[in-house]
């Protein structure tokens, strides 16, 4: 196998997202002319992580190398790798290649799962790699082109240690969602969000996570970073994704971030659950996701009689699945020690009918411990305002029976594009929720009998003591205008006295 050419002249310098964001750009402006805007991602993603696994497989044997005090023969062994890349299947082989370079990209990924059956076989196959074969539409000096662009930096877990491959890939389903007309955003969670949901559920190392629309793997790595890659957390991370594409392309993001013994299916989750124990749906400590919002298209009859029992409030209306989604979260909870985190849109604070009962129903059960409201413009592709509800198997003793509402919408930071949330915004709002007390304008604990008498309606506007200016009467505030006028009156005439009185003592000096 070639480990790293020397002299290369790939740039090492770490980038942030908008740089990455413009490199990919750059990427897409290549296939522009060959390719439709939608089918982008189709050749750039199974390129990304082709670079990726030889990038991360380079740093590998540059750390065994230092190790070994120089030996090659020892920084190849496998057992220094995560993964295998057969001989003349590492990206700078195929960069070498004269000729036919569409087919010897696909040669060599079928070759890298074939070589690593547990954990990539399947992976970058579900990609239409072939397309590469076709030099009507890409000819070797388009493909040559992409990876010589693609080559101009390393793409290491060094040089990209967050999310990168989840990152580029929304990254590009956001470039090109408005010109292909797409929706992006089910794939998108603003990383400021997964980190706070993750550090408020805080997993340990040793308990069970899971995200039942996990996308791109995000809220799972962020787990996994969260409990410092801990060696307990193997076997431990579970997820099931319905789009085929980011199914494999979470499998993959978790590997490559040292996840080496996780758990992702493929399928749709309402209808079809593929994590389970012993015939029944699996449960776990913490349960996570930011699940497609408003979702119509999804089976409500076989839901009524679902056989795993998670309707365990009731049936939405066939129009709105939010509730579908979180009932599902709630079955998956661990008895005892569950706790989950799900953002939806804030229709479900205060929507009415069958879901105004699946609410009431949920508040009494008490599992709700905190209600949080976000502002606008955060999540790319949705105009719906999100919200995110924390539930808690058994609730600490102080909160049993109470709720807390965070308004978080005036807690962000303004972009001319879109709004983020900071690492302040993020801290302000975790603090709010670990103080657990009632703030002026931002949070209120509220007693689950409050909430019933206003029709358990979880809106946390009509809950929160927002700071309002006392309104004063109209005589009270023409009589201090009339004293104020008086009162400069006075002292302008006492300034015009004083004037005449300096103006006479000066004319009497000159005389």
């Amino acid at each position: 196998m070639c480990a790293k050419k020397k002299g290369s002249s790939e740039k090492t310098e770490l980038t942030g997202v908008q740089d990455l964001y413009h490199f990919l750009y750059e990427a897409c402006n290549i296939l522009r002319k060959f390719v439709e805007h939608e089918s982008f991602k189709d050749y750039i993603t199974p390129l990304l992580y082709y670079k990726r696994l030889s990038d991360v497989w380079d740093e590998e044997y540059e750390a065994a190398l230092a190790e070994s005090g120089d030996d090659e023969e020892y920084a190849r062994l496998p057992e220094q790798h995560r993964f295998v890349i057969p001989e003349d299947c590492h990206w700078n082989d195929v960069r070498g290649r004269a000729e036919n370079l569409g087919a010897a990209i696909v040669e060599a990924l079928l070759m890298i799962e074939q070589a690593n059956p547990d954990t990539l076989y399947g992976v970058l196959s579900v990609f239409p790699t072939d397309n590469f074969r076709d030099k009507n539409k890409l000819s070797d000096e388009v493909v040559r082109n992409l990876i010589e662009h693609l080559s101009s930096r390393k793409l290491g877990n060094k040089d990209y240690p967050s999310d990168l491959m989840g990152d580029a890939y929304e990254i590009l389903l956001k470039s090109f969602a408005d010109e292909s007309k797409a929706k992006a955003g089910e794939f998108y969670t603003p990383r400021s969000v997964v980190k706070l949901l993750v550090r408020i559920l805080d997993p340990q190392p040793g308990e069970r996570v899971y995200d039942p629309a996990c996308g791109s793997g995000g809220m799972l790595i962020e787990a996994v970073h969260h409990m410092k890659n801990s060696k307990l957390c193997l076997g431990q991370i579970f997820g099931q994704e319905k789009n085929v594409k980011n199914a494999a392309i979470a499998k993959m993001n978790l590997f490559l971030h040292g996840a080496s013994d996780f758990c992702i299916r493929q399928g749709d989750t309402l209808a079809n659950p593929q994590i389970m124990q012993g015939g029944n749906i699996a449960t776990f400590d913490c349960v996570i996701a930011n699940p497609p919002f408003s979702l119509k298209a999804w089976n409500r009859t076989l839901w009524s009689n679902d056989p795993y029992g998670r309707n365990i409030w009731g049936t939405p209306s066939q129009e709105f699945g939010d509730y579908v989604w979180l009932q599902h979260m709630v079955k998956s909870m661990r008895p005892g020690r569950g706790r989950m985190a799900v953002v939806l849109p804030q229709g479900v604070l205060f929507r009415g009918n069958d879901e105004g009962e699946i609410r009431r129903r949920m508040i009494e059960s008490d599992y709700v411990e905190a209600v949080v409201t976000l502002g606008d413009k955060i999540f790319y592709g949705t105009n719906l305002s999100p919200c995110f509800l924390i539930l808690r198997w058994v609730k600490s003793a102080e909160r049993v029976n109470k709720i807390l509402m965070i308004d978080g919408s005036k807690i962000l930071t303004e972009k001319r594009a879109q709004n983020i949330l900071t690492d302040e915004d993020v801290e302000r709002i975790y603090k709010l929720y670990t103080d657990y007390a009632d703030v002026e304008d931002y949070s209120r604990v509220v007693g689950k009998d409050e909430i019933a008498a206003k029709g358990y309606d979880l809106s946390v506007n009509k809950y929160v003591k927002y700071h309002v200016e006392a309104v004063r009467s109209y005589a009270e505030v023409k009589e201090e205008f009339e004293k104020a006028v008086s009162n400069v009156k006075e002292a302008s005439e006492k300034f015009g006295s004083s004037c005449m009185t300096v103006g006479i003592r000066s004319r009497h000096n000159l005389i």
